[in-house]
């Protein structure tokens, strides 16, 4: 199969493009080439999707299949589909859970009420809450253009090696330090995530057996409670876990999900909808979650590489959790 990821040097497209080299497949990334190399094996193609004619290297080639991951622009999507969507026998876009409107309801899948599609506009500089919207647009436009050769996945919470959001791999770093860390005290809190490699692997594989449709891909859903005892104990470093109740935390004011002093996967219940869809259909068609303690294992391996005490995207500093430990 002679495969194009659009991108391929960060994370889930790196991801792909490693598992096709793997499979044997013939991998072109498309892609500035600042973020760093494609895997080996992989051929770099210099693009750059913000200017004029910027696909334009990729011009009149055909490729079995393309993968799209594209975050911030639906024009990004439109001008792929354009320059490439004509000689492609597969495409697969990776859009987002955020697609969807209800946050609250637990057991969504495709087929629920999704946002207001946006084509103007990118997430870039502060536009976040914009994320959804373009991705709903960018969807309608992959199937309009590609019809029963498109293949459209909506992951929540993507883990495991290489990760740099700090969103899943602060907790084994953390639970690896020791001592006494604050957890969110026991809820009913869903959580799902899905491993890289394993999304990676589904993609590759929709690629090969022209699978197509719009899917969740996402893993099963467990407690969080659960979940972080597990990483607990998959980390190592004996760590103590300190239940905080949450009106506790947000009198310290720590903040849900992401961001500067934050619990990474803790969510109100106001959004328990988001981390809870019902993943039973992208396991009908292929996709296969690995354990937890694998995640772990590859989460706590980049966050050792890149150091467990650096300045974070999301959690708690050291001086911010023993504050919010003082004032319990």
């Amino acid at each position: 199969m002679r495969l194009l990821v659009l991108g391929g040097t960060v994370f889930l497209s790196k991801a792909v493009a490693a598992e096709a080299v793997a499979r044997g497949h013939e991998v072109t990334c498309a892609a500035r080439g600042t973020s760093g190399p494609p895997p080996d094996g992989a051929t770099l193609v210099t693009v750059d999707r913000d200017g004029p004619d910027g696909l334009a290297p990729l011009a009149g080639q055909g490729f079995d299949a393309v993968v799209d991951v594209a975050a911030i622009s639906y024009p990004w999507v439109a001008e792929a589909l354009d320059v490439l969507g004509g000689k492609a026998g597969h495409w697969t876009f990776v859009s987002t859970v955020n697609v969807y409107s209800d946050d609250v309801t637990q057991g969504q899948s495709p087929g629920a009420p999704l946002v207001a599609p946006l084509r103007e506009g990118t997430t870039r500089d502060g536009e976040i809450e914009k994320y959804g919207a373009i991705k709903v647009a960018s969807e309608d436009a992959v199937r309009d253009a590609m019809g029963d050769r498109a293949f459209v996945v909506r992951p929540g919470l993507i883990t495991g090696p290489g990760d740099r959001s700090d969103r899943f791999g602060y907790w084994p770093a953390r639970f690896h330090r020791g001592g006494r860390a604050v957890v969110p005290a026991p809820s009913e809190q869903p959580i799902q995530h899905i491993d890289v490699r394993d999304l990676a692997s589904w993609i590759v594989t929709a690629g090969e057996q022209r699978i197509a449709g719009t899917f969740d891909g996402i893993g099963p859903v467990r407690p969080l409670d659960d979940v972080l005892r597990e990483i607990a104990a998959v980390a190592g470093g004996g760590a103590e876990l300190v239940p905080i109740p949450p009106e506790a935390l947000k009198a310290a004011g720590v903040q849900p999900w992401g961001g500067q002093k934050s619990l990474p996967l803790w969510l109100p219940p106001s959004h328990w909808g988001v981390s809870s869809h019902d993943p039973a259909a992208s396991i009908d068609a292929g996709l296969r979650p690995r354990p937890l303690a694998e995640t772990v294992a590859g989460a706590l391996a980049t966050e050792q590489e890149l150091g467990l005490d650096r300045e974070r995207k999301a959690g708690l500093s050291a001086d911010e959790e023993a504050a919010v430990l003082a004032a319990a």
